[in-house]
């Protein structure tokens, strides 16, 4: 069975068309060259090393919340629990790490 886990896009590099997403709390290298436009904040469904779409972050809470209740994900939830406490958080955590860099 094949899965596609929902991740955050933290950094893009445009010209090698990859990004570094934070799925699970671990940052991971994906390629972008099977989306046709992202952005950082942005939560896409990663499947082998490729983001497949992009999806809202009410779905991406969703999605994991069904794996986390499967017994699949070990991963902490999204914060908020609205599309709005959600998009706050994102803001935040995203100043938070160009502060750090």
């Amino acid at each position: 069975m094949c899965l596609a886990v929902p991740a955050r896009i933290l950094q893009i590099d445009q010209i090698a068309d990859t990004a570094i997403v934070s799925l699970g709390g671990l940052r991971k290298p994906v390629s972008l060259a099977l989306l046709d436009a992202a952005a950082v904040g942005d939560y896409v469904l990663v499947h082998v090393g490729y983001a497949l779409n992009r999806i809202s972050p009410a779905e991406a809470e969703r999605t994991l919340g069904l794996m986390r209740q499967a017994g699949g994900l070990d991963t902490p939830e999204l914060p908020g629990n609205t599309e709005v406490e959600t998009q706050a958080a994102i803001q935040a955590e995203t100043q938070a790490e160009t502060q750090a860099e």
